[in-house]
């Protein structure tokens, strides 16, 4: 696995866990389409804050060596930034369509 590899998979996970948890909570859906977008800049969003940690793609392939542990690590992340990501979506219309 490449670093860009598990980006994209990474951005994929973020996509179904905003998706599964929009079909879960409906009060935070948005949609397919509003869940997907929400999904991939949540998990972008986490991927990027939390991943100067020391679980972002290319530590994952330190030197052509693979970390499994660091790649679940960096998939759960994501997941949860996909649905923290429709959370603060949701919390932001709410603010904004106050009437």
């Amino acid at each position: 696995m490449t670093g860009t590899l598990i980006s994209l998979l990474s951005i994929l996970i973020g996509i179904v866990a905003a998706n599964v948890f929009g079909n879960f909570k409906k009060n935070y859906s948005f949609g397919v389409t509003g869940n997907t977008v929400i999904g991939v800049f949540g998990s972008i969003l986490c991927i990027k804050t939390f991943g100067r940690l020391g679980f972002n793609p290319w530590s994952i392939m330190n030197n052509g060596d693979f970390n499994g542990f660091l790649l679940i690590i960096n998939l759960v992340v994501s997941a949860i930034g996909g649905a923290m990501g429709l959370v603060l979506a949701k919390m932001l219309t709410k603010r904004f369509n106050k009437s």
